[in-house]
């Protein structure tokens, strides 16, 4: 009986959050806990990008040129004399920004469309679902530079480019979720009292499909980090002086034997912030989703 009622009833992200066992779970998942430490330094790297850097990112100095790294360049120098470090530190503000705005479009546009679908079904879902497949069946990548080809270079136009491109995942979550929400007794109950469909989606429906978005989203922000460098490195994202790790990646490939530190210090940030985002992705899976943790 106890079993019952407890599956009638609904355990939102926020409940499952404050369960005591869920917090444990979360603390023993070492990797989730170095994840989520060095994105709270990521973070504040970012904040503090002006205190933190020695120089400003695109300061010229013809006298510095391609200098290894020591003292005074703890990453060296690039071509125009500029200081590496703080070209990477100051790239950790555009990582985290274009990262956080195409997640959020991602979530906007996957989650409405994915509730649509899932709750009233029929023609709807047919339409949505046949157009969520479609979107789906290309690679994120190539279907964003066909993009950026027509709208033009820029780093809005990434985030835009990217966002658009990639939203399918979250609507298929929160499809196969609504789908199996919606026969629950709750629901069933809101509709019997005469509460309207907005209101059902989002008293009782949309609390509960919070944790698996959310873990979709923390893994979906290093995709999104990864195509804006890739992009950025071909030349379709952050224009220079901008800069963004991808655009330093680029900087410096011609000079990859004589100055390797030019193009090394960014892809090890790229490396650690994707890393990050998947360890800090793999912790939410285990406390949210239970089917998935190992007991």
């Amino acid at each position: 009986m106890e079993k019952t009622q407890e599956q009638s009833s609904p355990q939102t992200f926020t409940s499952r959050l404050n369960s005591n066992r869920s917090f444990r779970k979360f603390i023993r998942h070492k990797p989730a806990l170095v994840g989520l430490a060095i994105i709270i330094l990521l973070i504040l790297i970012a904040i503090f990008a002006p205190v933190i850097a020695p120089f400003e990112y695109d300061a010229q100095d013809f006298s510095s040129i391609r200098l290894p790294p020591s003292a005074d360049h703890l990453f060296g120098t690039d071509k125009y004399g500029r200081d590496v470090f703080s070209r990477v530190v100051y790239g950790s503000r555009i990582a985290l920004m274009v990262a956080s705005l195409v997640v959020v479009i991602e979530l906007v546009l996957g989650v409405t469309l994915g509730m649509m679908a899932g709750y009233f079904g029929g023609k709807v879902d047919t339409l949505i679902s046949g157009f969520t497949d479609m979107v789906w069946a290309f690679p994120p990548l190539i279907l964003a530079l066909g993009l950026i080809s027509a709208i033009g270079a820029g780093l809005v136009n990434v985030v835009i480019a990217i966002a658009i491109t990639s939203w399918a995942p979250f609507s298929r979550v929160t499809r196969a979720k609504v789908l199996s929400m919606k026969e629950r007794e709750f629901v069933e109950a809101g509709i019997a009292i005469g509460e309207t469909n907005s209101s059902i989606l989002a008293r009782y429906i949309l609390p509960n499909i919070i944790a698996p978005n959310l873990v979709l989203a923390t893994l979906t922000i290093p995709a999104a980090i990864l195509t804006t460098s890739a992009l950025s490195f071909l030349g379709f994202g952050a224009q220079p002086p901008s800069p963004d790790w991808g655009a330093i990646l680029n900087e410096g490939r011609e000079f990859l034997r004589d100055a390797w530190w030019i193009s090394t210090f960014p892809g090890i940030a790229i490396l650690l912030t994707t890393l990050a985002f998947n360890f800090l992705g793999d912790g939410l899976r285990d406390v949210f989703d239970p089917k998935q943790t190992v007991q």
